[in-house]
């Protein structure tokens, strides 16, 4: 591979660190309000961060070019190691004396937007610390968001591009021009968070629990500023306004900013949102009679936790409100299946998500119809849109590559004295960025404290996995790609 290559990708991800170090001064600040020493560390490492990061930028600019193929697959991955490593030097370096595999572990979760945590004593964490876990989130967010509208389906390995949702097509792009889409998209973004916030600090959160948890609703996170999570509130309202708000994140971006921007309400006729809708809605209809059958608690609050929990689980945010493993087998079952499945391309969930189970879908119905009638021609359809090989090629590869990356790290963290469990739930909340496994030790009343090092280096590369849809980082492990 060129050196030039290397540089092309550099540039960016070097850039970027220097806004990541901009964003430590707003911790910095909560902390010298409250009157907390780990002001200084913030500012410290948002000095240090950016020094670096401008030597690296101004070493590393050329003019701009078209990037190739290749250097737009190393962008991917050296932004997202960049901001994990940069997010995890206040978490080294500040009051909670993480060891580098604790902190590292902590930033990839808040950036990958899975949730999972290694810190205990949250209710009693510094405000700047809990600040900046949920602003990595809010930042991994938005970022989720880019890469799944412009830079996977640029790559072909997963997600559609922003201008070929259902409304529209390429020759008719709801914005012309991609810098308007974006500042749109961002406006959304911020909107909902604004929205988000102002909705659970009317259903009783403080101002300050109402902030980090929208922030990390609408990056559908889940790091919580309470041990219990939420748990800690009560009251059915806040978990009606962070079910509501989590599926809204859960949607695809590109048919947000149609819909607010445009008005377009065709634009809600996505396949996959109708899909995702009806799995969510029918899972929890179908547990919150079973429990109601079971327990006869009153049905309100059972229809209250069971949505957002499993709202929680299916949009892949990892909030919780209680311990649902506690409800029964059959909600541990549904939990286990519910992990897989995700919300829609192009929002800020994780999991394989709605479009490629329809996609997977139609080639099983097309592949059955050829079994009938062989020599017939079977067009696969999305919607209205014909779904050509590529597209299928890469649905299948991702679910290859899922299965195969599941296997893989289920293999290592077991090999470290984890239960079957614990390892198999493990790996698979990392890959689908889930947040809490199943079991005592992880489950939605655990965390990731006991676990050895080793193990934590494994999930924070599970994750980082799992967020970049797999394909994007395994391309790199083929010899063939550093060839020129």
């Amino acid at each position: 591979m060129q050196p030039s290559t290397i540089r092309t990708a550099t540039y960016p991800a070097a850039i970027f660190a220097v806004y990541v170090a901009a964003s430590m001064l707003l911790p910095a600040a909560v902390d010298l309000y409250y009157g907390n020493d780990d002001w200084e560390i913030f500012v410290v490492c948002s000095l240090a961060t950016g020094a670096i990061a401008l030597t690296i930028a101004a070493a590393t600019r050329a003019p701009l070019t078209r990037g190739s193929t290749r250097s737009t697959f190393l962008v991917v991955v050296l932004l997202w190691l960049m901001l994990g490593l940069v997010g995890a030097l206040p978490f080294y370096t500040a009051s909670l004396k993480l060891d580098l595999a604790e902190a590292v572990f902590e930033s990839v979760s808040a950036i990958t937007t899975t949730g999972s945590t290694v810190i205990s004593g949250l209710d009693n964490l510094p405000p700047g610390l809990l600040l900046w876990r949920s602003i990595l989130q809010w930042i991994g967010g938005v970022g989720v968001v880019a890469l799944g509208l412009f830079l996977l389906p640029l790559l072909k390995v997963g997600g559609f591009s922003y201008f070929r949702v259902e409304s529209s097509d390429i020759e008719n792009r709801p914005f012309e021009r991609f810098i308007s889409f974006l500042i749109a998209l961002v406006g959304i973004y911020c909107l909902l968070t604004a929205l988000c916030a102002l909705a659970y600090a009317a259903a009783g959160m403080s101002n300050f629990d109402a902030v980090n948890h929208a922030m990390t609703t609408i990056a559908t996170g889940g790091f919580s500023t309470h041990d219990a999570s939420f748990g800690y509130f009560e009251g059915n309202a806040v978990l009606w306004v962070g079910t509501v708000f989590m599926l809204l994140a859960a949607l695809p971006f590109s048919i947000l900013v149609l819909f607010f921007a445009r008005g377009r309400l065709d634009a809600l006729r996505d396949p996959q949102i109708r899909l995702f809708l009806g799995y969510v809605t029918l899972i929890v209809t179908v547990l919150a009679v079973q429990r109601r059958i079971t327990t006869g608690d009153p049905f309100d609050d059972i229809l209250a936790s069971t949505a957002f929990n499993f709202a929680s689980i299916i949009t892949t945010t990892g909030f919780a409100s209680e311990d649902y493993t506690l409800w029964g087998p059959f909600a541990v079952t549904l939990a286990f299946f519910a992990t897989f499945l995700g919300g829609c391309s192009g929002s800020t969930s994780g999991g394989i998500k709605a479009y490629r189970f329809l996609i997977l879908g139609a080639m099983l119905r097309n592949g059955l119809r050829l079994l009938i009638h062989p020599h017939s021609v079977q067009a696969l359809r999305y919607g209205k849109r014909i779904v050509d090989e590529e597209m299928q090629r890469s649905v299948v590869l991702f679910i290859v590559g899922f299965l195969a990356s599941w296997v893989v790290a289920t293999l290592l963290l077991s090999a470290t004295g984890l239960d079957f469990l614990t390892s198999i739930t493990g790996s698979l909340t990392a890959l689908t960025n889930v947040g809490p496994g199943l079991g005592t030790t992880i489950g939605p009343a655990g965390n990731f404290v006991p676990l050895s090092d080793f193990a934590k280096w494994v999930l924070s590369a599970t994750m980082l996995l799992g967020r970049l849809e797999i394909l994007a980082v395994v391309v790199l492990l083929v010899p063939t790609f550093w060839r020129d």
